[in-house]
């Protein structure tokens, strides 16, 4: 019976496509996502300027950045100020000609309905945005996987309300997602910090997380928490907090000129994270 070397089985074993080689070693395959942030998009049925900013985008990505993983939407993702779901449809028709998947999370605009009690709640925006197979969802948070990190969603809102906070149970899921040791993003939408230097107390209570200093001492202790992603004030920043860095990505609503409306792409591989603002024009 013949008998088969140590080399002949690993160069079977590449054949198979069991384990890539360099000479007689293994290769470390790197973990690699690319994707698009883009929160505050605003899109109202009473501006027909909002809702071709909405195509526009979808047209550059789909043209431009052809090789990405997913789309994050960051809140206020649609006004929500429509009688009955129309909005929030017409959203969803437009991100699904994306050629990559899209995930969203909810801002004030979505829980804060205009008129109050009848436009899209709670429970229609995750019949209508949380029901792709590779989310697991609890309550009104979610988590996915993909190419080794961990995309965390997390709802900072409060019912009709501006300002916002994480519920005992949002920090809870968070914190069990954190302890898998797993390379962790956390899509939210209300910043974490004051990076604007806002001085009245109004402004501050409607714009940074309410219960932020619970929040950093309860999950920014996680070193394998990498990245978080907000929006709300429409101002960009790039900050840390401890190892973490923080980001809040400038307001889709808010163009620097004619069709130039702002989103951001990161691209993190082996955990070091690149990213840039991007524009359509």
């Amino acid at each position: 019976m013949a008998t088969m070397t140590r080399r002949g089985f690993l160069k079977g074993s590449v054949a198979l496509g069991a384990i890539p080689l360099i000479g007689d070693e293994k290769v470390k395959l790197s973990k690699k996502v690319k994707f698009i942030h883009a929160t505050d998009t605003h899109m109202d049925l009473q501006n027909e300027e909002s809702i071709e900013a909405m195509k526009l985008m979808v047209s550059f990505i789909n043209k431009n950045y052809t090789d990405l993983d997913f789309v994050l939407f960051g809140g206020d993702n649609f006004n929500n100020n429509v009688k009955g779901d129309k909005d929030a449809k017409l959203f969803k028709e437009i991100i699904s000609k994306l050629h990559c998947p899209s995930y969203l999370v909810r801002g004030n605009k979505e829980s804060s309905p205009k008129p109050d009690n009848d436009a899209i709640d709670l429970n229609q925006f995750k019949d209508m945005f949380m029901q792709q197979k590779d989310l697991k969802v609890k309550g009104q948070n979610w988590i996915f996987e993909k190419n080794g990190y961990q995309i965390v969603g997390l709802d900072s809102c409060i019912e009709h309300q501006n300002n916002g906070l994480y519920t005992k149970e949002t920090i809870a899921f968070a914190k069990e997602a954190l302890k898998s040791n797993k390379p962790t993003i956390i899509l939210n939408h209300h910043p974490y910090t004051n990076y604007w230097g806002g001085k009245e107390e109004k402004d501050i209570h409607k714009y940074v997380l309410n219960n932020s200093d619970e929040v950093q001492k309860e999950i920014f202790g996680f070193k394998n928490l990498i990245l978080t992603l907000s929006g709300h004030k429409h101002i960009d920043s790039v900050t840390k907090i401890n190892d973490t860095q923080t980001i809040v990505t400038r307001g889709f609503i808010k163009p620097l000129d004619l069709d130039q409306y702002p989103m951001r792409y990161v691209e993190i591989e082996d955990n070091k994270i690149n990213q840039k603002l991007i524009y359509t024009a």
